[in-house]
């Protein structure tokens, strides 16, 4: 979706400062505090120009303590966006005073009858991607992340949106860790103020703290709809990592897993692995990812192979198991690069259990946490990433290990909760200061992979979507966004609603948990049928729950599934989403989402009638642009293939579809 003048305009209005200096950072240094940079540190500006669509300006200033301030503003052209982090380095010789109510944002949103509609994030229980909308009162609605975890999404959502009579914003905050916010009534809007949760220190010379980003964009009227689709447009065109110079393309996975009854991948070697990649691909199914997860370093052998403790005893081992994988795993990337495959492998470096090799080489890289032994927070320890020497290391030890095993595609997990280490490690009168390091050299550890080996992507989970800040999301993409209900529909669709309006580009897996009775029974073997892959249609990647052993029968209907689903995701990820149900986790309702990709006349319409919904048929109001009213619109069900066509004003009227409980459909259709 194209914003329009109104759009652009309203957001110059609201967040366009002609004097840079009149940003509304806030910051307060000893006892007195600051709003933007006052002319007293006499602040510079500079202007450039990052391509035909982004300006941005460098504002910085120098305190009498010794202070250097700098704003990093930005301002989109193609979009009603504007966004900016603001930057503290002491560049005296000597500890600066204390610097607090560090902020990136602490000023009025002007606007009538504001109200927030802000969610949970991704909290690893059902109710999980849930959201509200709370009237903006005098008192604040504060947020922030759970405080006992320090993750950006967990128990809170970093993306919100605020409704005003008139206009809306929608708003983003990029920060990894535990960022907070609190908006209240005020007589002409709403007071926003946005920043760090606990931030309460001072510098040493030479070091650097920032705020959060933040990032707006503005839509003129009161169209949630639209606004949802111009926050995916400006995803797509703004922050969706690149892949050969364009925004990553739909993609299946395949992993061999589980060998043997090793869990995840204990039991996987080179021989193992060549052999199901080999194997697949000269039977027809040649996946565009293939996959391996948690455990092809070495594991504590006196741990189970089938427990999870059995992998887990192995995170802090940065290298293949020598045993497994005699040539490391090179031979597999290079397969891989034969095929036309892309090679992914899990990491989990911020985490390191006790008795592997970076614990014993390098315990100066750690922060440990107090506590009776063997227990979660004892055997595992945080890599601490605050530490500039430290985070140089990790970064030419990933290098290598990318180069090495030929890895196109860098997936870092983070299994933990970093707050407990950073609060008993910090220095005194230095609240927060680990933290506000730590993620910084976590951004910068990213950076510095990528620009070392331009050819990766980054694929980032955090116990599933703990970590999808805005900051995070610039320099990858959640395949694996929630650790929750892979195969209960409801809840399913419920993350679908949030996902394809915020976060686009996410992983989906074919599976499906529900018995004959309407209960559901977690199973995570395989399972090749026609509803699993109903209830991924439309998702940007997908994987079906497949083994090496897959019959040819079975074989056949994933690839069938496989290039119905690719064609309706090329749809989503270049159109508009229409969310035509609500979402509300219950067997007894229907599910009906429409994507339209105007630009080349087409869409597709995705229909589920989940297992309890006793409604036999459905009618849904499809969204249809003004000019295509009376235009003919071509449907083919992919799934019966049937053909129908339907002019462009019944489909706004009012289209009805029906089919028995536990199916659906997906129907693709060209406006003509």
């Amino acid at each position: 979706m194209k914003p329009t003048t109104a759009d652009l305009k309203k957001s110059r209005e609201l967040f366009y400062f002609q004097d840079p200096t009149l940003i509304p950072v806030t910051y307060k240094i000893g006892d007195k505090k600051y709003v933007g940079i006052p002319k007293e540190f006499n602040p510079k500006a500079e202007r450039r120009i990052i391509d035909a669509n982004i300006v941005m300006y460098f504002v910085t200033a120098k305190t009498p303590e010794g202070l250097e301030l700098r704003i990093e503003y930005k301002q989109y052209k193609d979009f009603p966006v504007f966004e900016w982090t603001f930057y503290i380095t002491n560049k005296s010789d000597k500890n600066s005073p204390q610097i607090t109510e560090f902020k990136v944002f602490d000023s009025v949103i002007k606007g009538e009858n504001p109200v927030l509609l802000h969610g949970n994030g991704d909290n690893f229980r059902e109710d999980g991607f849930s959201w509200w909308r709370d009237e903006v009162k005098s008192e604040p609605i504060v947020k922030h992340p759970l405080m006992w975890d320090g993750n950006s999404c967990m128990g809170a959502n970093p993306y919100m949106r605020l409704i005003f009579d008139g206009f809306l914003v929608n708003i983003a905050i990029g920060w990894s860790a535990a960022w907070q916010s609190e908006i209240s009534k005020e007589e002409d809007g709403a007071r926003v103020v946005i920043g760090q949760k606990k931030f309460n220190a001072y510098l040493k010379p030479n070091e650097t703290v920032r705020t959060p980003s933040i990032t707006f964009l503005v839509a003129d009227g009161n169209d949630e709809i639209k606004i949802g689709n111009l926050w995916r447009s400006f995803y797509f065109a703004h922050i969706i990592p690149r892949q050969n110079g364009r925004p990553l393309q739909p993609k299946t996975t395949f992993a061999h897993r589980n060998i043997g009854g090793y869990v995840e991948q204990t039991g996987a070697t080179e021989k193992n692995q060549l052999d199901a990649l080999n194997s697949m691909a000269q039977r027809g199914y040649k996946p565009d990812i293939f996959w391996i997860d948690a455990g092809w370093f070495p594991c504590d052998k006196q741990f189970a192979p089938h427990t999870s403790d059995y992998w887990k005893s192995g995170v802090g081992n940065l290298y293949t198991d020598p045993e497994r994988f005699p040539n490391t795993m090179a031979p597999i990337g290079e397969r891989c690069k034969e095929l036309g495959v892309e090679f992914l492998t899990w990491s989990e470096s911020e985490r390191v259990h006790i008795n592997t090799s970076t614990y014993k080489e390098h315990p100066e890289y750690l922060l440990y946490k107090k506590g009776e032994p063997g227990t979660w927070l004892t055997d595992n320890n945080l890599f601490n990433l605050a530490n500039p020497e430290a985070c140089d290391w990790l970064i030419d030890t990933l290098d290598d290990f990318i180069k090495t095993n030929k890895i196109t595609i860098y997936r870092q997990d983070f299994n933990y909760q970093p707050m407990p280490y950073w609060d008993e490690n910090q220095e005194e009168n230095r609240e927060g200061i680990l933290e506000n390091l730590h993620i910084q050299g976590l951004y910068r550890f990213w950076d510095t992979l990528v620009e070392r080996n331009p050819e990766i992507w980054i694929d980032n989970c955090a116990m599933g979507g703990r970590r999808n800040d805005i900051e995070l999301m610039r320099r990858s993409v959640p395949l694996h966004y929630t650790d929750m209900a892979y195969g209960k529909h409801p809840i399913k669709q419920a993350q679908y609603r949030q996902m394809f309006e915020w976060i686009p580009y996410f992983r989906s897996s074919a599976m499906a948990w529900d018995q004959p009775d309407g209960t559901y029974k977690p199973s995570y073997t395989s399972l090749v049928e026609e509803f699993a892959f109903l209830t991924v249609m439309t998702a940007p990647v997908f994987t079906p729950r497949i083994t090496v052993d897959v019959t040819d029968q079975e074989l056949e209907m994933v690839i069938a599934y496989r290039d119905i689903w690719r064609e309706s995701a090329e749809i989503s990820l270049a159109g508009d989403y229409y969310p035509l149900t609500l979402c509300r986790r219950s067997d007894e309702d229907w599910y009906a989402a429409q994507f339209d990709d105007a630009e080349h006349l087409r869409g597709c319409v995705h229909f589920i009638r989940n297992i309890l919904c006793e409604q036999e048929k459905i009618t849904v109001k499809m969204h249809v642009d003004k000019e295509n009213l009376n235009k003919r619109y071509h449907f083919v069900d992919r799934f019966t293939n049937e053909e129908f066509d339907k002019m462009g004003y019944e489909l706004n009227e009012g289209f009805t579809y029906s089919c028995p409980k536990r199916s659906g459909t997906l129907m693709i259709y060209t406006v003509e």
